[in-house]
């Protein structure tokens, strides 16, 4: 008798597996692909829908990269707006963007045919994007910048049980018993239903002809978002008499929303400020495409609210529980700065620029060692001890990115190794540099108030510093 050969399943990575459009598309995608779910905790294998769990920190290009060794598709649900640390020197739209380039360029060293990326409308008519859409839209470059073909799907609000923005809403009907409706209630959106939204990815995954092509994805109607909270509160059965108010606060507007709905104020804050745009989508062509019918928005909501559970079930939605892990949570740091690089110099040249510039901008009070092997040595005048030893990274090290482990010193905590690294992002300009996963030995009120602030007072004046070399090779 002849064996019956069964044809391998290509692999697919998803990336935000956990998140609830990772887990509605993961139902769909395992009949196609072998899932790799990817986590910053190991999740152990189960009955689901998910194959097989590779545990890797997105902001660690090495660990990225073993995470998609013979990945042959990946999905890209990753957002970086809640803290990864007990202690977060960062704007999200740098954390987002570390973990994307990370995911690029891993993408590209194993061989990635095409990633998929789930974004957010941008709209056509504005000049100056609020943090938010900013950030969604540098994602898609940066996801791009290393070869590999993507496809983005742009979205705006997604109804679907155990969404964020889709909680925050239903929170808001159900707990105040008058809506108070700013300016921004007035403009125009687009949502779309969650498993619109998850057909439409899993049409395009592995599909050649959606290879390098942006969608705009949503429902066919237009409305305020003044009509979709009547609507809400319509599907809930609750009277909810609104009130017209001519002003945008967006700080106000963010912490009333953040008191109501019990949501943290880093996940609040670039939301309300994205309310200033208009989200309507230019076209449907993907769902032509696919052939999908979408939803009505009452028959979304109808949906989500079918899906959810009970509030009693639920006080914090999924999505924006901080996703930092008890250990890390202890004593780790993580710190990102972005700026700007004089014309024609690449990381590898900042790198040995920050070395030379570091005991200049301390008045002789610090020193730098570099020693045979390229180990650097930070130390105060006199003291034979070093605070800092960063070794280079020689696998990773190149002429857009010099990466160090920080692995002794009177500063860092025994037998913990962090990272620092400086690296080139979206175009030859951008510089990111990033201290990852540093263990302090002061206590950690005393770091937090001394160390942790004169990080981020050097890594300003370096800035500062690079703009002084701008300034000069302009012979400004």
């Amino acid at each position: 008798m002849s064996e019956v050969v069964r044809e391998r399943k290509p692999v697919l990575a998803l990336g935000g597996a956990t998140g609830f459009v990772g887990r509605a598309l993961a139902v769909i995608l395992a009949q196609r692909f072998h899932l790799v779910g990817i986590s910053r905790t190991m999740q152990a294998p189960n009955d689901g829908p998910i194959a097989e769990w590779r545990c890797a920190d997105l902001f660690d290009q090495s660990a990225t990269t073993a995470a998609l060794e013979g990945v042959d598709f990946a999905v890209y649900l990753v957002h970086s707006m809640m803290p990864s640390a007990r202690l977060t020197q960062a704007r999200f739209e740098d954390l987002d963007l570390l973990c994307a380039d990370n995911f690029g360029r891993a993408a590209a060293a194993c061989g990635v045919k095409q990633i998929v990326y789930l974004g957010g409308l941008v709209p056509a008519s504005s000049a100056t994007l609020s943090a938010h859409l900013a950030s969604r839209e540098e994602v898609e470059r940066a996801l791009s910048r290393y070869g590999v073909p993507v496809t983005v799907l742009r979205a705006g609000l997604v109804i679907g049980g155990g969404g964020s923005s889709f909680d925050m809403l239903m929170r808001l009907v159900r707990r105040l018993p008058v809506l108070v409706c700013p300016a921004w209630t007035q403009n125009l959106m687009q949502p779309i239903a969650a498993t619109d939204v998850v057909q439409l990815l899993a049409f395009t995954v592995g599909r050649e002809v959606c290879f390098g092509e942006t969608y705009d994805v949503s429902t066919e109607e237009r409305l305020s978002y003044r009509e979709l909270l009547a609507l809400a509160a319509s599907e809930l059965g609750l009277r909810r008499p609104m009130i017209p108010v001519r002003f945008f606060a967006p700080g106000l507007s963010t912490l009333w929303v953040s008191l109501v709905t019990q949501t943290p104020r880093e996940l609040v804050g670039p939301l309300v400020q994205s309310l200033k745009h208009e989200m309507t989508a230019r076209d449907h062509r993907l769902a032509a495409l696919a052939g999908v019918k979408l939803m009505s928005v009452r028959e979304a909501f109808r949906a989500a609210l079918a899906e959810r559970p009970a509030p009693s079930q639920s006080i914090v939605p999924p999505a924006v529980v901080p996703k930092v892990r008890p250990n890390q949570a202890k004593s780790l740091v993580r710190s990102v700065q972005r700026m700007r690089l004089p014309p024609g110099q690449d990381a590898a040249w900042a790198s040995a620029e920050y070395m030379r510039w570091l005991p200049r901008a301390l008045h002789g009070f610090f020193s730098v060692t570099v020693e045979e092997a390229g180990t650097c040595l930070f130390r105060l005048r006199g003291l034979q001890a070093p605070l800092l030893a960063l070794s280079p990274r020689t696998s990773l090290n190149a002429p857009d990115q010099a990466v160090f482990d920080v692995h002794a010193g009177l500063l860092v905590a025994p037998l913990q190794r962090g990272r620092f690294e400086l690296r080139q992002v979206l175009d030859e300009r951008t510089l990111i540099t990033a201290i990852h996963d540093f263990a302090p030995r002061l206590p950690w009120l005393l770091y937090r108030y001394t160390q942790a602030v004169f990080h981020g007072w050097v890594m300003a004046a370096f800035a500062r510093h690079l703009r002084r070399c701008e300034a000069q090779t302009q012979g400004l």
